[in-house]
């Protein structure tokens, strides 16, 4: 089964859906950071520790190797569940093989982050060992948006990692509802998922006449409360 994260930064809503039992962890990222509005990125995290004690990833922001190590072993000071997230590679496309295995070998979590082809996915595996655990977010979304099909790569990810049972394969940057379904499809671990279509999906298994008749119901209260008349 896939399991669901949730893929927010805003502590309010972290509040609300990690009271949710679909939800099993969340995923965080600078955007999504500076869209909740956080000025301290220590203490804004160190407050959703606070409220949630599901597994979460927070990510470094640094683009070089000294920075990167350094970031990553302070955020994996703030709690247990923590994944540090790492991108593939930094900024001007270098591969951050050796501050991954350096992390890994030194039995941290890992949110290996930005991946897009099922080669990256190879590269990562060739530097980790198979007992720290190891998630690998592929972004199937971004690939499909730049008219990509995504199936392929995450289904060679997930074939190489079958050799690790440590290493689980992410589906990111979702953009509707079905990608769920797609990842179970595929045999993907884990969907991160944003808060509007976690509720999407909390309402799958409706009938086509469900349907119908929760849309026509929608069109006649909007009528109604726009006082519509012909």
């Amino acid at each position: 089964m896939t399991k669901i994260f949730c893929d927010i930064a805003d502590i309010k809503l972290i509040k609300k859906f990690t009271k949710k039992k679909i939800v099993k962890g969340f995923t965080t990222n600078p955007s999504l950071m500076r869209k909740a509005g956080a000025k301290n990125y220590s203490k804004y995290c160190k407050d959703i520790l606070k409220i949630t004690k599901k597994p979460i990833s927070f990510e470094v922001f640094a683009d070089d190797y000294k920075n990167i190590i350094n970031q990553a072993l302070k955020i994996k000071d703030w709690g247990n569940q923590i994944y540090v997230k790492v991108p593939v590679t930094n900024s001007k496309g270098i591969f951050l093989g050796k501050a991954i295995k350096y992390l890994n070998s030194n039995n941290i979590k890992l949110n290996i982050t930005a991946v897009y082809s099922a080669q990256q996915t190879s590269k990562i595996l060739k530097k980790i060992n198979k007992k720290t655990k190891l998630i690998i977010s592929i972004f199937a979304g971004r690939m499909a948006d730049k008219g990509k099909n995504p199936i392929p790569e995450i289904e060679k990810s997930i074939k190489l990692a079958r050799k690790f049972k440590n290493v689980e394969i992410l589906w990111a940057s979702v953009r509707e509802p079905y990608n769920y379904l797609q990842a179970r499809q595929t045999g993907c671990h884990i969907i991160t998922v944003p808060p509007a279509i976690i509720e999407k999906i909390e309402n799958f298994g409706k009938t086509f006449n469900q349907l119908t008749k929760d849309t026509v119901k929608a069109f006649l209260t909007d009528s109604k409360k726009s006082n519509f008349r012909i």
